[in-house]
């Protein structure tokens, strides 16, 4: 029988629809752990404007500990500038980004520092042998090819398409269907994840992690408080939903539950559960709603295959 897993996650929701969102976040990883079997200990800890509020510095030096004690870091707010200061204490050696698109997703795996491209190649083929098989290589130099071509030789089942980053962006931009997993190399990769993650009607939705080899890693949506719209229940949760199960897969290792709640998203987003900023055709969603319609849908999009990191 598996043993029953305890994480601690470090929760930072901020200020503006930060707490709403990180409420429903913290619902879906309840559902998860019940699902497949771990239990997630949150500490929710000040942070942002909440934390400037009420202490008088928007990362107090309780945030900073329980982000390093921490197994993970789910961040409601990623645009906040007190982040920065997480992210100055934990270190980092890689990225992936995760992008819903209409009608499928990509996922966009990058090295912080160039000494890691053989780890990020191989990482990258292990995500796509649990996603549609497939590969774009978006680099330059003979060790770059080497690698990928090292790491196409392990994993036959394994498509592999090479790609200059001139080739790459405006299909990324005007045809990202085609893609499954895009690694790059670490000088390309603010303009291949820009672009990946751009589009002219805003229906695409954005989660990106930073992962360290030896501590906690940092997840969040790609989105800022929005105090416009606060408190009116109206807010899109599906950003911290996806940037929750990208934890749970990349950062905790529960590679299963995190494939079980991107699927529930995804299946509640192609069903027409859409929030007010999605529009569609029916009536608009609440947070609540959307996250309610996720619930139920995770025990049928349940998957228990886990796929080695």
């Amino acid at each position: 029988m598996r043993n029953h897993k305890r994480f601690t996650v470090a929760c930072l929701s901020g200020d503006g629809i930060g707490p709403e969102l990180m409420a429903e976040a913290s619902r879906a990883l309840a559902e998860a752990g019940r699902l497949h079997g771990f239990s997630v200990d949150e500490v929710h800890a000040p942070f942002a404007g909440e934390a400037a509020s009420r202490y008088g510095h928007p990362l107090p030096a309780e945030t900073r500990e329980a982000c390093r004690r921490a197994d993970a870091v789910l961040v409601a707010l990623t645009k906040e500038p007190a982040l920065e200061g997480v992210k100055a204490d934990l270190e980092f050696t890689w990225r992936v980004q995760r992008v819903r698109l209409e009608k499928g997703d990509i996922a966009v795996v990058s090295p912080l520092d160039d000494q890691l491209e053989p780890f990020v190649v191989r990482r990258a083929f292990d995500l796509a042998r649990s996603r549609r098989a497939r590969v774009a290589a978006v680099g330059d130099g003979p060790e770059w090819g080497t690698f990928v071509a090292w790491e196409a030789d392990r994993h036959p089942g394994v498509e592999v398409e090479h790609l200059s980053l001139s080739k790459a962006l405006p299909r990324l931009l005007n045809d990202p269907d085609g893609f499954c997993v895009v690694v790059t190399q670490r000088v390309h990769a603010e303009l291949v994840s820009d672009l990946a993650a751009a589009s002219t009607d805003g229906s695409r939705i954005v989660a990106s992690g930073r992962l360290s080899q030896t501590g906690p890693g940092i997840f969040g949506p790609t989105h800022g408080s929005a105090p416009d719209i606060a408190g009116q229940g109206v807010a899109n949760p599906s950003g911290i939903l996806l940037a929750a199960s990208l934890m749970l897969s990349e950062g905790l290792g529960e590679h299963a539950a995190g494939r079980t709640l991107e699927r529930a998203v995804s299946t509640a987003l192609a069903s027409g559960v859409r929030t007010a900023d999605l529009g569609g055709s029916g009536p608009a969603a609440t947070t609540r709603d959307f996250m309610d319609a996720v619930l139920d849908l995770m025990p049928t999009t349940r998957t228990d295959v886990e796929f080695a990191a």
